[in-house]
């Protein structure tokens, strides 16, 4: 469904009337499309003193031939040249006129309370200079591994900037931290490529860990990063589902499109417009577990990625609420997935550097009136991908979750206009996002060289004001 709003108040009229009469004017956001750059304008670097990242975060720039803006007396300049880097030296004015796509500032220099004032140092003279879109990411230590509590207490406080620079920004921006653990450096590529690229357009005040897992990781090409990967997304047949499908095969993946046999003409529509396959089932029913483990065996060899999406809500408060409605909800969006995953694993289905990747939603976060059933299973959700991670990290397999907001699909164009309006217009893009947003994070987590990412819980809400 498209969001009518924001297509009036971008039309030259629409401008005229919502500057008069102080309108809120989201603007349409950047999103990716094919042969455009990486990121499409002037990218500013800086780095807190002492800091130790700048060299892995100026050879993602050099491998994706940005166009790098540097303080003149910053260290940036001989790092970014040895990675084979040119810079430009960079005073920032008032009149310069200057506009920036992304801000990347390397904080892991900034070892106590005192050293905060870095922050300021760099982004106070330069946030008015943003362009429509732009994106901000700081990137510091993981606090919970800094060597003393004054480290750790002044890495933490990174997450309270980028939280509230993304509510200042406007015009589309967003902002986000990224916490590199000691040893896992070299797995920052596919985390900054993504948040500096159009393609995090509704992931916003994040917090994003980079580990040092031990999971062998790949360079892909960068343009097909999926090619050779089979990938197994279930509700597959329209919406958010639909929409993953697509991106990964985009990526390269072939993709093994699941949903219940009653959908099973949609599926063939969606599997026959990607070039993939189709899996009906019901995935919960009592066999559902070893079909599908025996489909990806049998036909493929195993499986490189599992998306569980398949999801329902049935909606009532608690007091009204039978227990079938109850049990259904529960069984479909969590008890099946792990049921699904424990005989993938048994039959050792995933192979090295897979992904289990699972759709959460910020009501499993917040919690939501009249969905405690629904909450309960996407906090539940959340709960898996926190208690597998040992399990099948020993087995070189991440696990990672997206917790989608207001997404723009069939589902949020029933709810009441009111209630749908405050769900777009109550986050830091005043719009809803769009399922491809959802498609977008999913796919950066599938790919082989996002093994350094595990554990992850990414809210894709535009930084909604409900909830962490």
């Amino acid at each position: 469904m498209s969001d009518r709003y924001i297509d009036f108040v971008n039309s030259p009229l629409g401008q005229l009337l919502a500057k008069n009469l102080g309108l809120p004017a989201p603007l349409a956001l950047d999103r990716f499309k094919p042969e455009a750059p990486v990121v499409k304008g002037a990218v500013l670097v800086g780095a807190a003193a002492g800091s130790e990242l700048t060299a892995a975060i100026t050879q993602v720039l050099a491998n994706i031939k940005a166009e790098v803006f540097a303080a003149a007396d910053s260290a940036v300049h001989g790092l970014a040249s040895s990675a084979g880097l040119a810079t430009v030296s960079y005073a920032p004015s008032a009149e310069d006129g200057q506009k920036f796509k992304a801000l990347v500032f390397d904080a892991s220099g900034i070892t106590r309370s005192d050293d905060l004032i870095a922050l300021h140092s760099f982004f106070s003279p330069v946030i008015r200079k943003l362009a429509n879109s732009a994106r901000i990411v700081v990137i510091g230590r993981t606090p919970e591994l800094c060597d003393n509590p004054k480290h750790a207490t002044a890495q933490r406080a990174l997450e309270g900037f980028t939280r509230a620079i993304g509510k200042e920004a406007k015009k589309g921006a967003t902002a986000q931290v990224v916490y590199v653990a000691p040893g896992a450096e070299a797995g920052l590529e596919s985390t900054l490529r993504f948040y500096i690229s159009p393609k995090s357009a509704y992931v916003s005040g994040q917090v994003v860990r980079i580990a040092a897992t031990g999971i062998a990781g790949e360079t892909p090409d960068w343009n097909k990063p999926l090619a050779g990967k089979v990938a197994l997304v279930t509700g597959a047949s329209r919406g958010i589902g639909e929409a993953i499908a697509q991106t990964l095969a985009r990526d390269g993946a072939h993709v093994i499109c699941l949903d219940v046999p009653q959908q099973e003409a949609d599926l063939n529509k969606v599997a026959g417009e990607i070039g993939g396959s189709v899996l009906a089932l019901d995935i919960t029913s009592a066999e559902a577990p070893a079909s599908i483990a025996a489909h990806v065996k049998n036909a493929h060899g195993g499986l490189d990625i599992i998306v569980h999406n398949a999801g329902v809500t049935r909606d009532k408060t608690l007091a009204n609420m039978k227990e079938q409605l109850w049990n259904m909800v529960i069984n479909i969006n969590l008890s099946s997935e792990e049921r699904i995953n424990d005989e993938l694993i048994a039959q050792n289905a995933i192979r090295a550097n897979g992904r289990v990747i699972c759709v959460s939603s910020i009501s499993g976060i917040a919690g939501n009136m009249g969905q405690t059933n629904y909450a309960v299973s996407k906090a539940g959700v959340i709960g898996m991908v926190n208690s597998m991670l040992p399990s099948l990290q020993a087995k070189g397999i991440t696990i990672n979750a997206v917790a989608p907001g207001f997404i723009e699909t069939q589902m949020t164009a029933a709810i009441p206009f009111a209630i749908r309006e405050a769900g777009r217009r109550m986050n830091s893009m005043s719009q809803g996002g769009l399922p491809v947003d959802v498609a977008e994070t999913i796919a950066w987590y599938a790919n082989p060289a996002s093994n350094a990412v595990n554990g992850n819980i990414v809210r894709v809400c535009g930084q909604s004001l409900i909830g962490a």
